[in-house]
């Protein structure tokens, strides 16, 4: 289904030509929010690379760094000067824009949904790569507005949360399609370093230290306490094992609430081993009350990024995810996702979202991007196949023991 918009034609329409008055309808215009910034900008790249023909707007504060990063994109693409915190500049950045793309976070502790607000005002088809469980619920507040203005809206449109999302609803989908009733659903993820990300996955990741972990068990909805519960993960050949920690992330209530699986978790680490030691020590003796104050963190992280570069630069920035689902039949499956860096896989996320979007898969409202409404099943394939380019692991509904590095032989050959 594609955008109403008033002076534009719809963004599904500007995708490809049109068969039955064979014009070439124009070129879709996207706007990425925190496009100087690390994500914001791998997204830029990786939309020019799988779009070409799109044109690229670069929005940011700082015009030197916009204007010379459009420039490397290519004649398509211009810096657009906004704000993010001033609804009558954004509203006047997405003017002529078929689609805006929030990147510009943390979203920890954002009150308002300014971007998402002013899409649906002017009309603007919208997807935001927020990582925060309150934030993601308030944007699921606009809905009927986005509905009623007739915008297509998708928030936790990123790496993970995000394409995790889709790959957990394709493994429910496929064990229900088989008679299976899941049971369990995990999310693990690891990332090596801060993935090459910068102040803005560490501050997010401080953050989430001071937010209580929602998880489900059973149906039931419990706390459990930030950077606990490790459990050692096997996530395939490139990484092998690691531990990984509980974080508050929102895939988890939105994966219990649409996918309908009575028990879902996340869990997070992340490398060299001595920073799961600081998060957990962050975690149990930081005060809460620093830990929920943005400008406190945002200060801590300005003082170890230093040393978090540097130790970057020699851990890589590796990152993969896995996605276990358990069923009542005793079945089980994973999904498994592994790139050797963060910066650039994050970028192919988002654009496959946007590009989703674009070519008119996405209905009036907000939606999660597990919710059929958002990604539909006919569309989560292609949405996958972009998302992985690059990856050097990836696997879908396979049996645990086929990609791990060592699985254990129960018995004759039989292995979990």
């Amino acid at each position: 289904m594609g955008i109403v918009r008033a002076r534009a034609p719809p963004a599904a329409a500007v995708a490809a030509p049109s068969a039955q008055t064979n014009k070439s309808p124009r070129t879709a215009r996207v706007l990425v929010l925190g496009g100087t910034g690390r994500v914001g900008g791998s997204t830029a790249t990786a939309l020019s690379k799988l779009r070409p023909d799109l044109n690229i707007l670069v929005g940011g504060r700082n015009r030197e760094k916009g204007e010379s990063f459009a420039a490397k994109l290519g004649e398509r693409s211009e810096f657009v000067q906004v704000d993010t915190r001033n609804a009558s500049m954004l509203e006047k950045a997405l003017q002529g824009v078929d689609l805006v793309i929030h990147t510009a976070g943390p979203f920890q502790r954002v009150e308002e949904c300014t971007v998402l607000q002013a899409a649906i005002s002017t009309k603007t088809a919208y997807i935001d790569v927020c990582d925060d469980t309150d934030c993601s619920w308030r944007a699921k507040d606009f809905h009927e507005q986005a509905k009623a203005a007739g915008v297509p809206a998708i928030t936790t449109a990123g790496i993970y949360p995000g394409v995790s999302n889709v790959m957990a609803a394709e493994l429910v989908h496929a064990a229900r399609s088989e008679n299976g009733e899941p049971e369990r659903l995990r999310f693990f993820y690891y990332t090596a370093g801060t993935g090459g990300a910068g102040p803005t996955i560490l501050a997010t990741s401080f953050l989430l230290l001071g937010e209580d972990v929602i998880a489900y068990n059973k149906g039931q909805e419990i706390k459990l306490k930030p950077y606990s519960g490790a459990l050692n993960i096997d996530f395939g050949k490139g990484v092998r094992k690691k531990d990984v920690y509980l974080l508050n992330l929102p895939e988890v209530k939105s994966a219990f609430k649409i996918l309908g699986v009575p028990t879902v978790s996340a869990r997070f680490g992340t490398a060299p081993f001595f920073w799961n030691w600081g998060m957990q020590a962050f975690a149990n003796f930081l005060p809460i009350e620093f830990l929920r104050d943005k400008n406190k963190v945002q200060k801590l992280v300005k003082s170890v990024d230093p040393l978090v570069r540097a130790v970057d630069g020699i851990a890589g920035e590796r990152v993969s995810m896995r996605v276990d689902l358990e069923c009542s039949n005793g079945r089980g499956t994973i999904g498994l996702f592994t790139h050797k860096k963060l910066s650039v896989s994050v970028g192919f996320a988002t654009a496959a979202f946007a590009l989703a979007v674009l070519e008119g898969n996405t209905q009036p409202g907000v939606w999660f991007p597990e919710e059929p409404e958002g990604i539909p099943l006919e569309a989560r394939k292609l949405l996958l196949e972009r998302a992985s380019q690059g990856t050097s692991n990836f696997v879908m509904n396979k049996p645990s023991w086929m990609v791990e590095t060592d699985p254990k032989e129960v018995i004759l050959g039989i292995y979990v």
